[in-house]
């Protein structure tokens, strides 16, 4: 498709895509954009979504950004994926290690300037490996943060420059776990600690009773972004 085109299959679907269930999302995804990908955070909504595109198109990839801030309980959660759905994710690394980072910005650049470390560990990697596809999927939910609220099923990326799918933007939090429940889904135990949204561990606390769900990342900052959507 060139640029027109695309804009008007996704016009044309993402009407179609509200009424739609997040698989049929997804399997037309795939078979409109077969040079498409995965962006998997090991969270609640992403393992959902790594079990669906394992029922639907297993061959498609799927990759995750290995910050090499992860809590180990992201790691292992990882593992027991891998295991459970004999494949293998794609594996993104930052351009710098953690001691390269540490010893041109200092040791703790996450809190300094949290915008910076997000940069160098997460959308330089992304960006990376979002120039190798046409289309991405991701997990988002409208109901997750005010900067989510009017995310659709399908637009135009024009940070990357692909396609994105949200096939469960309209589910709740509720959905999340009902799915998890039914289809007996790995998720990362951190969810079970009081952590509904889980980033690197320097930058992600437990959310206390009455907190919005995100308060728990980069608390203290004005930051709720980690400037992989926009």
């Amino acid at each position: 498709m060139n640029l027109l085109e695309k804009e008007a299959w996704i016009n044309e679907k993402a009407v179609d895509f509200e009424h739609s269930s997040a698989e049929e999302v997804i399997r037309q995804a795939i078979e409109a954009f077969p040079n498409i990908t995965f962006a998997c955070s090991f969270g609640a909504e992403d393992v959902v979504l790594v079990d669906m595109i394992q029922k639907i198109s297993p061959s498609t990839d799927i990759f995750y950004l290995d910050t090499d801030f992860h809590f180990q309980e992201t790691y292992e959660t990882r593992d027991l994926m891998i295991a459970k759905y004999n494949m293998q994710f794609v594996r993104v690394s930052p351009l710098i290690t953690p001691e390269e980072q540490a010893a041109q910005y200092g040791d703790t650049l996450w809190s300094v300037d949290p915008n910076q470390c997000c940069g160098i560990r997460k959308v330089e990697p992304l960006t990376r490996i979002l120039g190798k596809y046409d289309a991405w999927i991701t997990g988002i939910r409208r109901d997750q943060a005010p900067t989510r609220a009017n995310a659709k099923k399908v637009e135009y990326d024009s940070k990357f420059g692909l396609v994105k799918f949200n096939p469960i933007a309209d589910w709740t939090s509720d959905d999340v776990w009902n799915y998890i429940r039914t289809h007996d889904v790995i998720y990362n135990p951190l969810h079970d600690r009081n952590y509904p949204s889980i980033g690197c561990h320097y930058c992600t606390r437990e959310v206390l009773p009455g907190e919005d769900p995100r308060a728990g990342r980069w608390s203290g900052n004005e930051k709720t972004e980690c400037g992989l959507h926009k």
